[in-house]
């Protein structure tokens, strides 16, 4: 059954007021944490796929988004880069449906309204935006989630939360849009991005995704595998050795602490400290950086 440029498996299964829980490649998934949370929610509810786009090479570029070979069976195949939407049932509460959206190069209204149409036809309650973003935040620190919501329970779901309300203007992604015009179908929307120190890259970030994590069981009853917070740990230990290494950062991190201090006690973007000229400087030269892994 098509439904916009999407293929939907049927019979289509019957859910029961569905969460979507989508992410964006690569725009918000820095250090994977994005990808890490979906893949977590689809491995441990044993997610089946239901949809995928039809033609992918309508809207993506395949010399950005690389197709690969892979052996299977001692056969050479392809992987084609795609967006796949994927379902889970739960027993005594919201079944939930999980969105892997890469950003469009071409085409882009078309995918944004095929999405929404997929959403209107397979009933969404709630459209959740998992991401991350690189910030001025120290790694010492509880990361910061910011966040917004459309609805009146999406709303009650951001305070719950105890997201940051975010302020952020610039530069965007054009799925943006789904967020915006979701609300038009009754479709709440929200969305959770975490700030990550952007004086360190990881190939897999724990703390990020156990920080998001943590409030998708809150708000979602999703269970936490207890070896992320070993791994988040694990991380964090070795970020510190690595800063302790790092003159540079090691006279940097008092001065994030106590802006981080700071923007947690008010609202974001009131009263919130700027950065000096110096501390800008001295992360210019600290981002991108080999630093080593941890």
């Amino acid at each position: 059954m098509r439904i916009g440029a999407f293929e939907i498996q049927e019979p289509i299964p019957e859910l029961n007021e569905p969460y979507l829980f989508a992410i964006l490649w690569p725009w918000i998934d820095v250090n994977n944490v994005g990808t890490l949370v979906l893949n977590e929610l689809e491995t441990q509810l044993g997610a089946e796929e239901l949809a995928r786009l039809v033609k992918p090479g309508h809207f993506f570029d395949f010399t950005r988004y690389r197709p690969t070979l892979y052996l299977e069976e001692g056969i050479r195949r392809v992987s084609i880069p795609n967006v796949t939407l994927r379902y889970a049932k739960r027993e005594g509460g919201n079944d939930l449906l999980f969105l892997n959206l890469l950003e469009p190069h071409a085409l882009s209204e078309v995918y944004v309204d095929s999405v929404l149409r997929l959403l209107k036809t397979l009933k969404v309650k709630k459209y959740i935006l998992l991401g991350s973003m690189y910030d001025v935040v120290p790694h010492t620190r509880p990361l910061i989630v910011n966040g917004g919501a459309i609805g009146r329970e999406a709303e009650q779901d951001l305070k719950k939360s105890g997201a940051l309300p975010s302020s952020y203007q610039g530069p965007t992604t054009i799925t943006i849009l789904i967020t915006q015009k979701a609300p038009e179908f009754g479709i709440e929307t929200i969305w959770f991005i975490v700030s990550l120190p952007q004086y360190f890259a990881l190939e897999e970030d724990y703390l990020g995704k156990v920080r998001l994590m943590e409030i998708l069981n809150l708000l979602y009853n999703i269970p936490i595998d207890k070896k992320d917070f070993e791994r988040a740990l694990e991380q964090r230990s070795l970020i510190s050795q690595k800063v302790e290494r790092t003159p540079e950062l090691k006279n940097l991190l008092p001065q994030l602490e106590t802006m981080y201090e700071v923007r947690i006690k008010t609202k974001e973007g009131e009263g919130m400290p700027k950065l000096s000229s110096e501390i800008e400087e001295i992360l210019w030269k600290i981002t991108g950086k080999d630093l080593g892994k941890a």
